[in-house]
């Protein structure tokens, strides 16, 4: 069974046993996929869904740091409570040592000897690590490893 379609068995289930909250974040998901299908003309695979799930993650994140900021702790239970629901939806994380070890051979296959090299690297692990580990760290060792 593929995301998409877990998702709608997903959105099945909160409606029969009555879970709002739940319902109302796959429903955002749901939307969020339909409107990227519909903008792009395509039909989205597993990866893209993965994409669109960690986007709406990262802004729910956001949206948590400046509910904190403000006090807002009604609205944070809400945010949290949906990022929980989109990150059943994700991957088993990928191990650090086997992150480092994906590192080291792209490093390689790329032949990257300086920072100018970074895109070539990240392109390559990309597809690797989609929703397995956060693109953002694995820049940061990679520049690390660069510098």
């Amino acid at each position: 069974m593929g995301l998409r379609e877990r998702i709608a068995e997903d959105m099945k289930a909160a409606m029969r046993v009555r879970d709002t909250a739940r319902l109302e974040t796959i429903r955002m998901l749901r939307a969020a996929i339909q409107r990227r299908e519909v903008d792009e003309r395509v039909t989205l695979d597993d990866a893209a869904v993965l994409a669109v799930i960690e986007r709406l993650m990262r802004q729910g994140q956001e949206s948590i740091d400046q509910f904190e900021a403000a006090g807002r702790t009604d609205l944070l239970a809400k945010e949290r409570a949906s990022l929980a629901v989109f990150t059943a939806y994700l991957p088993e994380p990928m191990p650090p040592e086997e992150l480092e070890a994906l590192i080291s051979a792209a490093l390689a296959d790329t032949k990257a000897s300086s920072i100018k090299d970074m895109g070539k690297v990240v392109a390559q692990l990309k597809p690797q690590l989609q929703g397995r580990a956060d693109m953002a760290q694995v820049s940061a060792r990679i520049k690390e490893r660069l510098t």
